[in-house]
């Protein structure tokens, strides 16, 4: 993947930093934000220094979040770098169909330079059995039948949110992912932790669901030319 070519090297020496380390080297804030946080002020989001967002589009294939269009639409209009994200439930249907139901329903891509990659987020079930009752394989399989899916109807392999834990005990900690798609990590602490196995280094940082803006607080882990040239895919 392009991305991973051009700012590897420059993110591995950062890929344990802690948060205000990162903080000096001037990385671009963003927030992620869902149904939860309807009526956002994207103006003052934006004049808080909050440069890019990620916005929950879907569930399964049986939920579109209703604020997601006046989201989207806010966060564009203030200038942010944005992008949706697909909540998976991975015993409801195929990746591959719920990859489709993302796509269809705000997921997309283009580049314009300030959409980024759809996000699927694949963490603990908010219904159930932490690993959706799936085996390690399952769960692999899984996964990559969404990536494969959304990086054919797209060009680009979506970022994957998760954690370390979820995804030790509920994929094996699979590591043949870091090559194509990108890591959001979510680890609410002083410093980003040990990643998941097969990546080098995290994209985005989750560290913290509450703060001084709405939503859950992320950060990117380069600079805004990094961050631009990701949402572009150069």
């Amino acid at each position: 993947m392009k991305l991973l070519s051009v700012i590897t090297l420059a993110l591995v020496a950062v890929a344990k930093a802690d948060l205000t380390e990162l903080s000096k080297r001037a990385a671009p804030k963003g927030i992620d934000v869902s149904s939860y946080q309807p009526n956002v002020n994207w103006a003052t989001v934006k004049a808080n220094g909050v440069a890019f967002a990620y916005i929950k589009a879907t569930e399964g294939t049986g939920y579109i979040s209703s604020a997601f269009n006046s989201q989207y639409t806010g966060a564009t209009k203030a200038g942010l770098i944005r992008g949706a994200y697909h909540f998976a439930l991975p015993n409801k249907s195929s990746g591959a169909t719920q990859a489709n139901y993302f796509l269809a329903h705000g997921g997309g891509w283009s580049a314009d330079g300030i959409t980024l990659p759809g996000a699927l987020d694949i963490e603990y079930n908010p219904y159930g059995a932490t690993c959706y009752g799936l085996s390690h394989s399952a769960m692999v399989a899984w996964i990559r039948d969404f990536s494969n899916t959304y990086h054919s109807k797209t060009g680009r392999y979506p970022v994957i949110y998760t954690t370390t834990d979820w995804w030790t005990q509920c994929t094996g900690n699979d590591g043949s992912f870091g090559n194509t798609n990108p890591l959001w990590i979510a680890r609410y602490a002083s410093s980003i932790g040990t990643l998941p196995h097969g990546w080098t280094f995290t994209s985005f940082w989750q560290y913290a669901d509450s703060g001084p803006n709405p939503g859950d607080q992320d950060i990117w882990n380069g600079d805004l030319a990094g961050l631009k040239r990701m949402a572009k895919g150069s």
